[in-house]
């Protein structure tokens, strides 16, 4: 589990396709302490196993479905990648509950500098768009951030100068894909409202409304 809080930007210093996925290798430097082999790191919201270690650089081995439903099939030679490692039970909890698993890829469509933060625009797939909620919480590329306006399929979130400048979003262009992770919290919820033997529960959508869940 992660919290969405972006530990150190790392830039990708080998990145290979092989017979059954991919190796990559990140140099980086504060996430290596304390790091062990069979570790976790989320690269880019992507939880991913510790492989190898040196000096500046950790490598992991990636999945063919991590390179299918990921932005990691796009991954080149010199990119900059958001970690942070795995949490602990001591750590605070600073975003929310983050489970490095990938829902979907999404594409920014507009950038806005303003005065005292920067307004993104992301396009996601429609079958998503029922987790994203208008003051819920939201992962890019491993960056918890709110939302602060969704329509249809796209949704905004205002970020401020410290995230952005310390994060891969001041890379990104216009066009360019995104790891997107919902809330996991509304998938729990939506399974419980759908399960089939739910008839006599006393949980309903005006219950979770009236007692601040949505």
């Amino acid at each position: 589990m992660f919290t969405g809080i972006v530990e150190e930007l790392g830039f990708i210093e080998d990145f290979n396709r092989c017979t059954n996925g991919a190796t990559v290798k990140v140099k980086c430097q504060k996430v290596l302490q304390d790091t062990q082999i069979g570790d976790s790191i989320a690269i880019n919201g992507v939880c991913q196993t510790v492989t190898n270690i040196d000096s500046n650089t950790f490598t992991a081995k990636i999945s063919d479905e991590t390179l299918a439903v990921t932005t990691f099939n796009l991954l080149k030679n010199g990119d900059s990648v958001n970690l942070e490692r795995a949490l602990t039970l001591n750590s605070r909890l600073g975003g929310h509950i983050v489970s490095g698993h990938v829902d979907c890829c999404g594409k920014l469509i507009s950038k806005e500098k303003l005065t005292d933060f920067y307004n993104l625009h992301f396009e996601i797939p429609v079958n998503q768009q029922k987790y994203i909620v208008r003051k819920g919480s939201v992962t890019i590329n491993g960056i918890s951030l709110t939302i602060a306006e969704e329509n249809a399929n796209t949704f905004n979130v205002a970020v401020i100068p410290h995230t952005f400048d310390n994060t891969n979003l001041k890379y990104l262009n216009i066009g360019d894909a995104v790891n997107i992770e919902t809330d996991i919290l509304g998938k729990y919820v939506e399974k419980i409202l759908s399960a089939k033997d739910n008839s006599n529960s006393n949980i309903s959508m005006n219950f979770l409304q009236e007692n601040g869940f949505l």
